[in-house]
C-alpha cells in the first residue's frame, strides 16, 4: 500500500513496503500518486535520530512494566537498583522491548550499540525493527532516551530520499531550533521499515 506522511510545512515522503518512494511537497506527491494513503501530522518530518547509547538502554537499564509500578516506580533502572532485580531471560526480553518502544517515543530510529551480549535482549530488540549500528564499549555523553538530552550532538541517519528506507519521525514543533530547545518528547510519530511503530495518542 502507497503512504503519504506529510508533516505541517507540508514536505512529505511517499512509501511503499519498507523503502521511501518519492520526497517532495504534499500537494505534488497527492497529484502523482491519487491512490496513496495520506497521513497528516503535526510539526516537521525528519529522519529520526540515532541513539548513541543503545548498549546501555537496553542491556544495562531495566524498564519496569507498568504492572510493577506500584513496587519499581515507572522510571528505567540502573546501577544498585537494577543488579538488586532477578531477571531471568523473559522479563529482560520485555524490558528490552519496553525500551525500544521509549526509544521509538522519542523519535529514535537506529541505536549505535556494542555487540548485545545477552541473547534475550538481542532477540527481542531484533524483532522490533530498530536498526543497530556498530559502535565501541562505551559510548561518551549521558545515556537518555532523549538522543537531544545525552550531552552529545545528535546524529541522524542520511536525508530522506527516494530508494532509502523508510525510517523518519515527526516531532509537534515549528522548526529544528524549537525541537533543540524542546527535546524529542514532542514526537508524534515513528515510521520504522516503513511500519508506523510509535503514534502519540
Amino acid at each position: 500500500m502507497l503512504t503519504i506522511h506529510a508533516d505541517s510545512r507540508g514536505d512529505a515522503v511517499l512509501v511503499t513496503g519498507g523503502r521511501i518512494e518519492a520526497v517532495g511537497p504534499l500537494e505534488e506527491l497527492t497529484a502523482a500518486y491519487p491512490s496513496a494513503r495520506v497521513r497528516r501530522w503535526p510539526g516537521i518530518l525528519t529522519p529520526g535520530f540515532v541513539n548513541p547509547h543503545g548498549t546501555e538502554l537496553l542491556e544495562e537499564t531495566y524498564h519496569p512494566d507498568p504492572r510493577e509500578a506500584d513496587v519499581l516506580g515507572t522510571e528505567p533502572l540502573t546501577g544498585d537498583a537494577l543488579t538488586a532485580l532477578a531477571l531471568d531471560d523473559a522479563r529482560w526480553g520485555a524490558s528490552a522491548r519496553r525500551g525500544v518502544q521509549r526509544m521509538f517515543a522519542h523519535g529514535t530510529v537506529a541505536a549505535a550499540c556494542a555487540p548485545l551480549r545477552n541473547r534475550a535482549v538481542r532477540d527481542a530488540v531484533q524483532r522490533t525493527g530498530l536498526e543497530l549500528l556498530p559502535r565501541g564499549p562505551r559510548s561518551a555523553g549521558v545515556p537518555a532516551l532523549d538522543p537531544l538530552a545525552s550531552a552529545l550532538p545528535p546524529t541522524t541517519p542520511p536525508a530522506l530520499a527516494a530508494g532509502s528506507p523508510a525510517r523518519f519521525a515527526v516531532f509537534d514543533v515549528r522548526d529544528e531550533p524549537e525541537l533543540t530547545e524542546r527535546g524529542a518528547g514532542t514526537c508524534v510519530a515513528t515510521v520504522v521499515a516503513g511500519r508506523l511503530v510509535f503514534r502519540r495518542r
